[in-house]
């Protein structure tokens, strides 16, 4: 066999997509034909892109403007990306600072490959996204995970950040609202943990593609208002509802911009070209107006499923402000959420994702569902489970 790096034996498999595709081979099989499988398993909006941006597509392909663009992205879109963070949260985010990526993988792939060294550590809650502590692997560095609990929101906090710093800590990878819990960090917490890092020279990157997807006033807010050393990664896939059109962004010190550009030269010389051009179109008023409805359509998933999760025994210790995840308890039904969602998946058709992905730290007992899918998607899955749970006494 062929010998590969070492660096893929810190990267464990992505067990969503295990799951995604143990699910979709399912729902071919004849078994499903009378009960189509639901999916509640993966984070994509049901909503694709609103028609503005569809049709700056088709015109940009019309007109040819199709060719490279800038590693850092087009002027235009910076410019733009630039007022939606004056218009939506009060901040002066000069365009400079901002880099188109190839999505938010790409923005992460970038960030800890220009700011992790070989055997750094960094920072991340117990849970949180897989894949974010494999972009540190990748750096040849080592995700840290921190036991976060239902207490602190399963988010960091700034005495653990002190606690558990050491000489070999470069910094922390958050996430607000996180994948896969739906919650925030505390905007005074935030800027704890900030100023906790900065004191001992470290680097703060923050996932926020979840940002426009946040549901309360109180944790509405970019980690970018508390220092301009702050580095926050963002994507056009969720509240911009283009999952597939591969685009992100990356807010950047001004030092960091040359190198952050450099990288992309060499890694993929530009995001999509198209995607860029239709983006633009995302910021138009009647696009804003329709996104809006749609964190409202959110909102209100949520605040039926939660509550019927809990009553059905899959127990949420903490409302989800942001995002469409949900993470339950299923240990009143199985000691293995693992064997739990494979269990639903073939009995119910409800396709869950397990928590094996998101850490350590109990995860076990743990499943993700995403409230991404329709209202009525989100009845029938709740009667199916019902029907097959114990309801608790």
């Amino acid at each position: 066999m062929m010998k590969t790096a070492r660096r893929l034996d810190h990267i464990e498999p992505f067990y969503v997509m295990e799951c995604a595709k143990a699910a979709a081979e399912l729902a071919r099989s004849p078994e499903c034909a009378d009960s189509p499988m639901i999916f509640l398993n993966i984070g994509e909006p049901d909503f694709t892109a609103p028609p503005l941006v569809q049709q700056a597509a088709e015109g940009a392909l019309r007109a040819g403007r199709t060719q490279y663009t800038d590693a850092t992205g087009l002027p235009a879109l910076r410019e733009r990306i630039s007022q939606w963070y004056a218009e939506r949260f009060g901040l002066n985010i000069a365009p400079r600072r901002i880099v188109v990526t190839a999505g938010a993988s790409a923005a992460l792939q970038l960030a800890c490959l220009a700011l992790v060294d070989r055997d750094d550590e960094v920072l991340l809650p117990d849970p949180s996204y897989p894949c974010n502590r494999h972009f540190v692997a990748a750096a040849e560095g080592k995700a840290v995970l921190l036991p976060a609990s239902a207490e602190e929101r399963y988010q960091l906090s700034a005495a653990g950040v002190a606690a558990a710093w050491s000489e070999r800590t470069r910094g922390v990878l958050l996430a607000s609202p996180s994948n896969p819990t739906g919650t925030s960090i505390d905007p005074d917490e935030m800027g704890r943990i900030v100023a906790t890092v900065r004191a001992r020279g470290g680097f703060t990157l923050v996932d926020e593609i979840y940002l426009g997807l946040s549901f309360e006033e109180r944790f509405g807010h970019s980690a970018l208002a508390h220092g301009d050393d702050v580095v926050s990664i963002n994507s056009f896939s969720k509240y911009f509802s283009m999952t597939g059109w591969r685009l992100g962004w990356l807010v950047v010190p001004d030092d960091l911009v040359a190198p952050i550009e450099k990288l992309a030269q060499n890694l993929y010389i530009c995001p999509s070209t198209v995607a860029q051009h239709a983006a633009l179109a995302c910021f138009e008023p009647e696009s804003i107006t329709e996104y809006e409805r749609r964190r409202t359509e959110f909102r209100a998933r949520r605040d039926f499923l939660v509550p019927a999760l809990n009553r059905l025994g899959l127990t949420v210790p903490v409302m989800p402000d942001g995002a469409f995840y949900a993470w339950a308890d299923c240990s009143s039904h199985s000691p293995s959420s693992w064997d739990f969602c494979f269990d639903m998946m073939r009995r119910a058709h409800v396709a869950i994702t397990p928590g094996r992905d998101f850490g350590h730290h109990g995860s076990e007992r743990f499943v993700r569902l995403s409230y991404a899918s329709s209202m009525a998607q989100l009845h029938e899955a709740v009667d199916r489970l019902g029907k097959l749970l114990p309801h608790p006494a």
